[in-house]
């Protein structure tokens, strides 16, 4: 049954013809412009924390104890000779906050000439 409806169909049917197109042009140009315009605003912010810290260092020093100690003094070894004394004390917390803001403003144009002809 189904061959003979494929039968029927294809004996029924008239083939696809096409008229031939001749352009009516010789010649010609056509321009193209695109322009792309790129604006972004952006902020970056950075958060740096950090530990607690105390800390101590020197040249012809002697530290009474432990630097953790608040009745700790610090006393100069060798009478007469030169020396230095830092001590460095930082909470845990935030060390350092930065802010970064940028803007990026970019402006592209593509032009394109196509020449044609027969």
């Amino acid at each position: 049954m189904k061959r003979l409806l494929l039968l029927l169909v294809f004996a029924f049917t008239t083939p696809a013809a096409a008229n031939t197109v001749t352009p009516d042009f010789t010649q010609g140009t056509m321009n193209s412009t695109t322009t792309t315009t790129i604006d972004i605003s952006r902020t970056i912010e950075t958060e740096k924390y950090g530990a607690a810290v105390s800390t101590w260092s020197g040249s012809n020093v002697t530290a009474s104890g432990d630097i953790s100690d608040t009745a700790t003094t610090y006393s100069i070894h060798t009478a007469g000779d030169p020396w230095t004394l830092e001590i460095t004390t930082r909470a845990a917390g935030l060390i350092e906050d930065t802010t970064i803001t940028e803007t990026i403003d970019q402006v592209s144009t593509i032009t394109t000439l196509s020449v044609f002809s027969q």
